[in-house]
């Protein structure tokens, strides 16, 4: 395993965090506090607790496999809270700790064209955890916790802005329709859009002051998601570019801890990106590595999903044995 959660008490309260290894690493640990493990090894297991507080005992809560030795405890699956059409979202026993179940079911054309497809809740659980972590050795910050199964994984519960946020760097799909481009012209510089999430309407286009107005988000949260979906697209645009794929463009979500802080969630996937492959490219030709192969029926989204998952897991431990 590549991380392990910790729990402690605090004013009677529990508090998490998720310490992806080797270390020392920097984490979030409760509300917006850091501390550092000194060592990974399992015997005598201790953490320097940085917090104002009496050092409190530290437990492991789920699997974790450290130094050749597991310690596995149970985290209570509750009530479904929400499910869409790629996912399912639970209550935990845990406060602020939500579980989620990545579904087989493809959609597009918000959720006129719906498929199963074997494999795919699996491998888009596995391709947001290996990005959620890439991203964070690259210092981005998601609500991402742990995967815990092939299919499931455990996030921090957040506040979400009913938005989906779009950057575009190339023309394609919808925008080239729209503003007559042809598909795959490079943009000068990338463009940043919000729509509505909100099926019933069909996810509308909605500007900053429409936002506004309407106290979806105030002036200062659009300003940081806007810096923030700014520096993912930039990360992200590098990352997929050492696995030799183009980002085209991306859809995300961000929300809000409790304590106030804008974090990345939901998830990345080939589901939410486009993605084109840079290693054969002879001729001018798209090799598409998402779900336009499913919206456009141009064949399998799986080997596409389990090729970026590859690249994307082979990046990962370029730096994982350091």
């Amino acid at each position: 395993e590549t991380g392990v959660i910790l729990r402690f008490s605090r004013l009677g309260s529990a508090d998490f965090m998720s310490v992806p290894l080797p270390v020392p690493h920097r984490v979030l640990c409760g509300s917006h506090e850091n501390f550092a493990l000194k060592s990974h090894k399992i015997r005598n297991l201790r953490a320097k607790l940085k917090l104002g507080m009496t050092t409190g005992i530290v437990r492991i809560i789920k699997s974790v496999k450290l130094c050749g030795e597991t310690i596995m405890e149970k985290l209570q699956k509750l009530e479904k809270l929400y499910e869409g059409k790629a996912k399912k979202l639970y209550k935990t026993d845990v406060e602020n700790v939500l579980w989620v179940e990545y579904l087989n079911q493809a959609t597009a054309g918000n959720g006129v064209k719906k498929e199963q497809i074997e494999g795919k809740g699996r491998l888009n659980n596995k391709i947001t955890a290996a990005i959620f972590e890439e991203l964070n050795y690259r210092g981005i910050s998601s609500h991402f916790i742990k995967s815990i199964s092939e299919n499931e994984q455990l996030v921090r519960a957040m506040k979400m802005f009913p938005l989906e946020i779009i950057m575009r760097n190339v023309a394609a799909g919808s925008f080239a329709k729209r503003y007559g481009l042809e598909e795959g012209t490079k943009l000068s510089h990338p463009v940043l859009e919000y729509c509505l999430k909100d099926d019933s309407l069909a996810d509308p286009f909605i500007n900053d002051d429409d936002l506004t107005a309407m106290n979806l988000v105030t002036r200062e949260q659009l300003d940081i998601i806007s810096a923030k979906t700014r520096e993912i697209n930039k990360v992200l645009s590098d990352m997929f570019a050492q696995c030799d794929v183009l980002l085209v463009d991306f859809k995300i979500e961000m929300g809000e801890t409790a304590d106030g802080v804008i974090l990345l969630a939901d998830e990345i996937t080939p589901d939410t990106c486009r993605l084109w492959n840079l290693r054969n490219g002879e001729n001018g030709q798209i090799e598409h590595l998402d779900k336009d192969l499913f919206r456009r029926d141009l064949g399998s989204i799986i080997p596409a999903y389990e090729d970026i998952l590859e690249r994307i897991t082979k990046l990962n431990a370029k730096h994982s044995q350091l």
